[in-house]
Protein backbone atom coordinates (compact mmCIF):
# COMPACT_ATOMS: atom_id res chain seq x y z
CA UNK A 1 0.00 0.00 0.00
CA UNK A 2 1.01 3.35 0.01
CA UNK A 3 2.11 5.45 3.11
CA UNK A 4 1.71 8.20 4.21
CA UNK A 5 4.60 10.87 4.01
CA UNK A 6 7.19 10.51 6.65
CA UNK A 7 4.93 7.88 8.40
CA UNK A 8 2.85 10.35 9.52
CA UNK A 9 -0.49 8.26 10.10
CA UNK A 10 -2.29 11.90 10.83
CA UNK A 11 -1.59 13.19 7.60
CA UNK A 12 -4.36 15.30 6.83
CA UNK A 13 -4.43 14.33 2.82
CA UNK A 14 -3.69 17.68 1.53
CA UNK A 15 -3.76 18.20 -2.46
CA UNK A 16 -0.68 17.39 -4.34
CA UNK A 17 1.39 16.93 -1.79
CA UNK A 18 1.86 12.73 -2.61
CA UNK A 19 2.70 14.02 -5.88
CA UNK A 20 6.42 14.49 -7.19
CA UNK A 21 7.32 13.45 -4.14
CA UNK A 22 6.74 9.75 -4.10
CA UNK A 23 7.55 9.23 -7.94
CA UNK A 24 10.20 6.96 -9.37
CA UNK A 25 11.45 7.45 -12.57
CA UNK A 26 11.92 4.93 -14.86
CA UNK A 27 11.62 2.16 -11.96
CA UNK A 28 9.59 0.01 -14.17
CA UNK A 29 12.01 -0.78 -16.95
CA UNK A 30 12.45 -0.53 -20.22
CA UNK A 31 9.83 -3.40 -22.12
CA UNK A 32 6.70 -4.05 -19.79
CA UNK A 33 3.89 -3.30 -22.04
CA UNK A 34 6.30 -1.25 -24.57
CA UNK A 35 6.67 -3.35 -27.07
CA UNK A 36 10.73 -3.65 -26.09
CA UNK A 37 10.64 0.07 -26.56
CA UNK A 38 13.11 2.12 -23.89
CA UNK A 39 10.60 4.14 -21.28
CA UNK A 40 13.08 4.48 -18.30
CA UNK A 41 13.33 8.18 -18.95
CA UNK A 42 9.28 8.13 -17.70
CA UNK A 43 7.39 8.50 -14.31
CA UNK A 44 5.75 5.51 -13.11
CA UNK A 45 4.00 4.44 -10.21
CA UNK A 46 4.79 0.46 -10.71
CA UNK A 47 7.06 0.05 -7.84
CA UNK A 48 3.47 1.03 -5.60
CA UNK A 49 0.84 -1.35 -3.93
CA UNK A 50 -2.13 -0.56 -2.05
CA UNK A 51 -3.79 -2.73 -0.14
CA UNK A 52 -7.36 -3.87 -0.65
CA UNK A 53 -9.10 -2.30 2.44
CA UNK A 54 -8.06 1.57 0.98
CA UNK A 55 -9.59 0.67 -2.60
CA UNK A 56 -12.72 0.92 -1.42
CA UNK A 57 -14.60 3.92 -0.08
CA UNK A 58 -14.91 3.51 3.75
CA UNK A 59 -18.20 2.78 5.16
CA UNK A 60 -20.08 6.20 6.28
CA UNK A 61 -21.24 6.05 9.96
CA UNK A 62 -23.58 7.79 11.93
CA UNK A 63 -21.12 10.68 12.91
CA UNK A 64 -20.81 11.22 9.06
CA UNK A 65 -24.26 12.45 8.31
CA UNK A 66 -23.48 14.56 11.41
CA UNK A 67 -20.68 16.09 9.76
CA UNK A 68 -18.04 15.02 12.67
CA UNK A 69 -14.62 13.64 10.96
CA UNK A 70 -13.02 11.39 13.65
CA UNK A 71 -9.48 10.72 13.21
CA UNK A 72 -9.64 7.47 11.40
CA UNK A 73 -11.48 9.00 8.86
CA UNK A 74 -8.98 11.98 8.07
CA UNK A 75 -6.28 8.51 7.55
CA UNK A 76 -9.18 7.23 5.55
CA UNK A 77 -9.64 10.24 3.37
CA UNK A 78 -5.99 10.44 2.93
CA UNK A 79 -5.82 7.02 1.61
CA UNK A 80 -8.50 7.27 -0.60
CA UNK A 81 -7.25 10.61 -2.25
CA UNK A 82 -3.85 8.46 -3.05
CA UNK A 83 -5.69 5.53 -4.39
CA UNK A 84 -7.93 7.92 -6.84
CA UNK A 85 -4.31 9.71 -7.85
CA UNK A 86 -2.98 6.22 -8.51
CA UNK A 87 -6.26 5.12 -10.77
CA UNK A 88 -6.04 8.54 -12.44
CA UNK A 89 -2.35 8.33 -13.41
CA UNK A 90 -2.97 4.66 -15.02
CA UNK A 91 -5.50 5.98 -16.74
CA UNK A 92 -2.92 8.37 -18.29
CA UNK A 93 -0.99 5.52 -18.94
CA UNK A 94 -3.49 3.46 -20.40
CA UNK A 95 -3.17 7.19 -23.02
CA UNK A 96 0.39 7.25 -23.29
CA UNK A 97 0.51 3.58 -24.02
CA UNK A 98 -2.48 2.84 -26.50
CA UNK A 99 -3.16 6.73 -28.13
CA UNK A 100 -6.88 6.41 -27.26
CA UNK A 101 -9.46 6.49 -24.09
CA UNK A 102 -11.18 3.55 -24.01
CA UNK A 103 -14.76 4.82 -24.23
CA UNK A 104 -18.26 4.17 -25.87
CA UNK A 105 -18.54 2.85 -29.43
CA UNK A 106 -20.35 4.65 -32.22
CA UNK A 107 -23.42 2.34 -31.41
CA UNK A 108 -23.07 2.52 -27.79
CA UNK A 109 -23.09 6.68 -28.02
CA UNK A 110 -26.16 6.57 -30.52
CA UNK A 111 -28.31 4.04 -28.59
CA UNK A 112 -27.18 6.56 -25.39
CA UNK A 113 -28.41 9.51 -26.99
CA UNK A 114 -31.65 7.79 -27.88
CA UNK A 115 -32.18 6.95 -24.11
CA UNK A 116 -31.53 10.60 -23.43
CA UNK A 117 -33.70 11.69 -25.96
CA UNK A 118 -36.36 9.34 -24.26
CA UNK A 119 -35.81 10.41 -21.18
CA UNK A 120 -36.10 14.25 -21.58
CA UNK A 121 -39.22 12.73 -23.97
CA UNK A 122 -41.36 11.73 -21.11
CA UNK A 123 -40.19 14.34 -18.78
CA UNK A 124 -41.77 16.74 -20.50
CA UNK A 125 -44.75 14.61 -21.99
CA UNK A 126 -45.52 14.35 -18.26
CA UNK A 127 -44.82 18.06 -16.82
CA UNK A 128 -47.64 18.97 -19.41
CA UNK A 129 -49.61 15.74 -17.81
CA UNK A 130 -49.72 16.82 -14.24
CA UNK A 131 -49.45 20.80 -14.66
CA UNK A 132 -53.29 20.18 -15.98
CA UNK A 133 -53.68 17.80 -13.07
CA UNK A 134 -52.46 20.27 -10.55
CA UNK A 135 -54.38 23.14 -11.86
CA UNK A 136 -57.61 21.24 -10.92
CA UNK A 137 -56.49 21.14 -7.97
CA UNK A 138 -55.75 24.10 -7.36
CA UNK A 139 -59.07 25.11 -8.05
CA UNK A 140 -61.03 22.70 -6.02
CA UNK A 141 -58.64 23.95 -3.15
CA UNK A 142 -57.95 27.64 -3.61
CA UNK A 143 -54.70 27.12 -1.45
CA UNK A 144 -51.47 29.55 -2.10
CA UNK A 145 -49.13 26.14 -1.46
CA UNK A 146 -51.11 24.16 -3.71
CA UNK A 147 -51.24 27.38 -6.30
CA UNK A 148 -47.57 27.72 -6.39
CA UNK A 149 -46.73 24.49 -6.70
CA UNK A 150 -48.88 24.31 -10.00
CA UNK A 151 -47.13 27.33 -10.78
CA UNK A 152 -43.87 25.89 -10.37
CA UNK A 153 -45.01 22.93 -13.01
CA UNK A 154 -45.83 25.53 -15.28
CA UNK A 155 -42.30 26.55 -15.24
CA UNK A 156 -41.58 23.13 -15.45
CA UNK A 157 -43.01 23.42 -19.09
CA UNK A 158 -40.85 26.40 -19.41
CA UNK A 159 -37.60 24.54 -18.42
CA UNK A 160 -38.41 21.86 -20.88
CA UNK A 161 -38.81 24.33 -23.79
CA UNK A 162 -35.50 26.28 -22.82
CA UNK A 163 -33.42 23.05 -22.10
CA UNK A 164 -34.48 21.14 -25.36
CA UNK A 165 -33.73 24.31 -27.32
CA UNK A 166 -29.88 24.33 -25.50
CA UNK A 167 -29.81 20.66 -26.77
CA UNK A 168 -30.96 21.26 -30.23
CA UNK A 169 -28.96 24.15 -30.89
CA UNK A 170 -25.69 22.08 -29.51
CA UNK A 171 -26.72 19.56 -32.15
CA UNK A 172 -27.03 21.76 -35.09
CA UNK A 173 -22.96 23.03 -35.22
CA UNK A 174 -21.93 25.99 -37.25
CA UNK A 175 -18.69 26.15 -37.71
CA UNK A 176 -18.82 29.94 -39.52
CA UNK A 177 -20.44 31.60 -36.82
CA UNK A 178 -19.44 29.15 -34.21
CA UNK A 179 -16.33 27.93 -34.53
CA UNK A 180 -15.85 26.50 -31.52
CA UNK A 181 -18.95 25.07 -30.96
CA UNK A 182 -22.16 25.75 -28.86
CA UNK A 183 -20.93 24.02 -25.65
CA UNK A 184 -21.92 26.78 -23.42
CA UNK A 185 -25.15 26.98 -24.97
CA UNK A 186 -25.83 24.02 -22.38
CA UNK A 187 -24.89 25.99 -18.74
CA UNK A 188 -26.53 29.24 -20.23
CA UNK A 189 -29.74 27.53 -20.52
CA UNK A 190 -29.74 26.08 -17.20
CA UNK A 191 -28.56 29.61 -15.74
CA UNK A 192 -31.63 31.11 -17.92
CA UNK A 193 -34.15 28.34 -16.59
CA UNK A 194 -32.73 28.84 -12.77
CA UNK A 195 -32.98 32.31 -12.64
CA UNK A 196 -36.85 32.44 -13.87
CA UNK A 197 -37.18 29.78 -10.80
CA UNK A 198 -35.81 32.47 -8.82
CA UNK A 199 -38.31 35.34 -10.02
CA UNK A 200 -41.48 32.74 -9.18
CA UNK A 201 -39.89 32.11 -5.68
CA UNK A 202 -40.33 36.10 -4.93
CA UNK A 203 -43.32 36.45 -6.59
CA UNK A 204 -45.07 33.73 -4.01
CA UNK A 205 -43.53 35.19 -0.88
CA UNK A 206 -45.23 38.63 -1.70
CA UNK A 207 -48.73 36.81 -2.53
CA UNK A 208 -48.31 35.21 1.08
CA UNK A 209 -47.25 37.75 3.13
CA UNK A 210 -50.32 40.11 1.67
CA UNK A 211 -52.29 37.17 1.88
CA UNK A 212 -50.90 36.77 5.82
CA UNK A 213 -51.61 40.28 6.13
CA UNK A 214 -55.28 40.81 4.86
CA UNK A 215 -56.82 38.00 7.14
CA UNK A 216 -58.88 36.94 4.55
CA UNK A 217 -61.97 34.19 5.28
CA UNK A 218 -61.11 31.18 7.05
CA UNK A 219 -59.55 28.00 4.70
CA UNK A 220 -61.58 25.08 4.67
CA UNK A 221 -61.86 21.92 1.99
CA UNK A 222 -64.82 19.94 2.25
CA UNK A 223 -64.05 15.43 2.26
CA UNK A 224 -64.23 15.66 -1.17
CA UNK A 225 -62.26 18.41 -1.79
CA UNK A 226 -59.65 17.01 0.33
CA UNK A 227 -59.74 13.77 -0.96
CA UNK A 228 -59.28 14.88 -4.83
CA UNK A 229 -56.09 17.59 -3.50
CA UNK A 230 -54.95 14.89 -1.52
CA UNK A 231 -54.58 11.56 -4.50
CA UNK A 232 -53.95 14.35 -7.19
CA UNK A 233 -50.95 15.85 -5.34
CA UNK A 234 -49.29 11.93 -3.77
CA UNK A 235 -50.49 10.64 -7.79
CA UNK A 236 -48.10 13.48 -9.17
CA UNK A 237 -45.14 13.22 -6.37
CA UNK A 238 -45.38 9.40 -6.99
CA UNK A 239 -44.62 10.02 -10.82
CA UNK A 240 -42.08 12.57 -10.03
CA UNK A 241 -39.99 10.50 -8.10
CA UNK A 242 -40.04 7.48 -10.13
CA UNK A 243 -39.14 10.34 -13.18
CA UNK A 244 -36.26 11.23 -10.90
CA UNK A 245 -34.54 8.13 -10.42
CA UNK A 246 -34.88 7.62 -14.10
CA UNK A 247 -33.37 10.65 -15.24
CA UNK A 248 -30.84 10.44 -12.44
CA UNK A 249 -29.11 7.48 -14.10
CA UNK A 250 -27.77 9.69 -17.02
CA UNK A 251 -24.54 11.53 -17.26
CA UNK A 252 -25.79 14.28 -19.45
CA UNK A 253 -26.12 17.64 -17.72
CA UNK A 254 -29.38 18.45 -19.43
CA UNK A 255 -31.16 15.14 -18.22
CA UNK A 256 -29.65 16.00 -14.31
CA UNK A 257 -30.73 19.19 -14.47
CA UNK A 258 -34.67 17.45 -15.20
CA UNK A 259 -33.53 15.26 -12.42
CA UNK A 260 -32.92 17.80 -10.24
CA UNK A 261 -36.26 19.43 -11.45
CA UNK A 262 -38.32 16.25 -10.24
CA UNK A 263 -36.51 15.81 -7.24
CA UNK A 264 -37.40 19.31 -6.47
CA UNK A 265 -41.15 18.90 -7.44
CA UNK A 266 -41.08 15.88 -5.03
CA UNK A 267 -40.45 17.81 -2.10
CA UNK A 268 -41.92 20.72 -3.35
CA UNK A 269 -45.73 18.56 -3.76
CA UNK A 270 -44.76 17.65 -0.55
CA UNK A 271 -44.47 20.51 1.49
CA UNK A 272 -48.08 22.22 -0.67
CA UNK A 273 -50.12 19.40 0.56
CA UNK A 274 -48.69 18.85 4.18
CA UNK A 275 -49.20 23.08 4.28
CA UNK A 276 -52.75 21.80 2.79
CA UNK A 277 -53.68 19.43 5.38
CA UNK A 278 -52.48 21.74 8.23
CA UNK A 279 -54.58 24.87 6.88
CA UNK A 280 -57.47 22.62 6.93
CA UNK A 281 -57.60 20.89 9.78
CA UNK A 282 -55.55 23.54 12.26
CA UNK A 283 -54.90 27.09 11.84
CA UNK A 284 -55.63 29.33 8.36
CA UNK A 285 -52.26 30.74 8.20
CA UNK A 286 -50.56 27.31 7.77
CA UNK A 287 -51.37 27.72 4.10
CA UNK A 288 -49.39 30.92 3.24
CA UNK A 289 -46.86 29.64 5.68
CA UNK A 290 -46.37 26.61 3.88
CA UNK A 291 -46.12 28.64 0.57
CA UNK A 292 -43.41 30.70 1.57
CA UNK A 293 -41.61 27.78 3.03
CA UNK A 294 -41.92 26.48 -0.46
CA UNK A 295 -40.85 29.39 -2.32
CA UNK A 296 -37.60 29.60 -0.05
CA UNK A 297 -36.71 26.40 -0.33
CA UNK A 298 -37.18 27.41 -4.68
CA UNK A 299 -34.76 30.46 -4.22
CA UNK A 300 -32.34 28.52 -2.57
CA UNK A 301 -32.31 25.31 -4.95
CA UNK A 302 -31.53 27.56 -7.55
CA UNK A 303 -29.67 29.93 -6.55
CA UNK A 304 -27.13 27.21 -5.98
CA UNK A 305 -27.72 26.12 -9.52
CA UNK A 306 -26.93 29.69 -10.58
CA UNK A 307 -23.63 30.02 -8.67
CA UNK A 308 -22.52 26.44 -10.17
CA UNK A 309 -22.90 27.24 -13.56
CA UNK A 310 -21.48 30.68 -12.96
CA UNK A 311 -18.32 28.96 -12.41
CA UNK A 312 -18.46 26.81 -15.83
CA UNK A 313 -18.92 30.12 -17.75
CA UNK A 314 -16.48 32.26 -16.61
CA UNK A 315 -13.03 29.77 -16.55
CA UNK A 316 -12.85 29.01 -13.22
CA UNK A 317 -9.77 26.38 -12.95
CA UNK A 318 -9.89 22.75 -12.95
CA UNK A 319 -9.18 20.63 -9.28
CA UNK A 320 -5.49 20.03 -8.49
CA UNK A 321 -5.90 16.23 -8.89
CA UNK A 322 -6.88 17.01 -12.62
CA UNK A 323 -3.79 19.50 -13.36
CA UNK A 324 -1.54 16.25 -11.53
CA UNK A 325 -3.08 13.87 -14.00
CA UNK A 326 -2.50 16.35 -16.73
CA UNK A 327 1.14 16.83 -16.02
CA UNK A 328 1.93 13.63 -15.70
CA UNK A 329 0.42 12.57 -19.31
CA UNK A 330 2.61 16.16 -20.43
CA UNK A 331 5.38 14.58 -19.29
CA UNK A 332 5.24 10.73 -20.31
CA UNK A 333 4.24 12.52 -23.77
CA UNK A 334 8.14 11.93 -25.43
CA UNK A 335 11.42 11.44 -24.23
CA UNK A 336 12.42 15.11 -25.80
CA UNK A 337 10.15 17.48 -23.30
CA UNK A 338 12.83 19.15 -20.90
CA UNK A 339 10.92 21.37 -19.06
CA UNK A 340 6.98 21.46 -18.46
CA UNK A 341 6.52 25.46 -17.81
CA UNK A 342 2.62 25.42 -17.45
CA UNK A 343 -0.47 23.60 -17.39
CA UNK A 344 -3.83 25.28 -17.23
CA UNK A 345 -7.02 23.96 -17.46
CA UNK A 346 -10.08 25.96 -17.21
CA UNK A 347 -13.98 25.41 -17.53
CA UNK A 348 -15.26 27.17 -20.76
CA UNK A 349 -18.84 25.94 -20.82
CA UNK A 350 -19.72 21.96 -19.52
CA UNK A 351 -15.96 21.28 -20.76
CA UNK A 352 -12.17 22.18 -20.14
CA UNK A 353 -9.72 23.88 -22.27
CA UNK A 354 -6.13 22.89 -21.13
CA UNK A 355 -3.36 25.01 -22.35
CA UNK A 356 -0.25 23.68 -21.78
CA UNK A 357 3.56 24.98 -22.31
CA UNK A 358 6.63 22.06 -22.82
CA UNK A 359 9.97 22.95 -23.37
CA UNK A 360 11.87 20.99 -25.94
CA UNK A 361 15.48 21.34 -27.15
CA UNK A 362 16.32 24.35 -28.91
CA UNK A 363 18.30 22.67 -31.77
CA UNK A 364 15.67 20.39 -32.28
CA UNK A 365 14.13 20.67 -36.00
CA UNK A 366 11.08 22.36 -36.69
CA UNK A 367 9.45 19.30 -38.37
CA UNK A 368 9.98 16.96 -35.29
CA UNK A 369 9.06 19.56 -32.81
CA UNK A 370 5.75 20.12 -34.39
CA UNK A 371 5.01 16.86 -34.55
CA UNK A 372 5.41 16.20 -30.80
CA UNK A 373 3.10 19.38 -29.90
CA UNK A 374 0.56 18.04 -32.67
CA UNK A 375 0.89 14.75 -31.34
CA UNK A 376 0.47 15.69 -27.16
CA UNK A 377 -3.02 18.63 -28.62
CA UNK A 378 -4.29 15.08 -29.93
CA UNK A 379 -3.93 13.26 -26.78
CA UNK A 380 -5.08 15.82 -24.20
CA UNK A 381 -8.14 16.03 -26.40
CA UNK A 382 -9.17 12.64 -26.54
CA UNK A 383 -9.61 12.84 -22.97
CA UNK A 384 -13.62 13.22 -22.16
CA UNK A 385 -13.90 16.21 -19.82
CA UNK A 386 -11.49 17.65 -22.24
CA UNK A 387 -13.31 20.06 -25.50
CA UNK A 388 -10.05 21.84 -26.87
CA UNK A 389 -6.65 21.58 -25.72
CA UNK A 390 -3.31 24.51 -26.72
CA UNK A 391 0.01 23.50 -26.76
CA UNK A 392 3.08 26.06 -26.96
CA UNK A 393 6.45 24.67 -27.51
CA UNK A 394 9.35 26.60 -26.03
CA UNK A 395 13.00 26.47 -26.17
CA UNK A 396 13.73 27.72 -22.17
CA UNK A 397 11.61 28.27 -19.31
CA UNK A 398 13.30 31.43 -18.09
CA UNK A 399 10.72 34.15 -20.12
CA UNK A 400 8.07 36.26 -18.39
CA UNK A 401 4.68 34.00 -18.36
CA UNK A 402 2.54 34.47 -21.92
CA UNK A 403 -0.51 36.48 -21.38
CA UNK A 404 0.16 37.87 -18.47
CA UNK A 405 -2.13 41.23 -19.05
CA UNK A 406 -4.78 38.78 -18.43
CA UNK A 407 -4.13 38.27 -15.03
CA UNK A 408 -4.04 42.07 -13.95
Amino acid sequence: MVEPMNGDEDHDGSEGEFLLKEISIGGGGGSGGTGGRDVSWRLNFDGFQFSSEHKEKPPRGFHDCLGVLGPEDNVAEYYQQQVEMLEGFTEMDVLAERGFVPRLSEEEKACLARRETLAIRISNIANMILFIAKVYASIKSGSLAIIASTLDSLLDLLSGFILWFTAFSMQTPNPYQYPIGKRRMQPLGILVFASVMATLGLQIILESVRTLASNEKDFNLTREQEQWVVGIMLSVTLVKLVLCIYCRSFTNEIVKAYAQDHFFDVVTNLIGLIAVLLANYISDWMDPVGAIILALYTIRTWSLTVLENVNSLVGKSAAPEYLQKLTYLCWNHHKSIKHIDTVRAYTFGSHYFVEVDIVLPSDMPLQIAHDIGESLQEKLELLPDIERAFVHLDYEFSHKPEHAQTHL
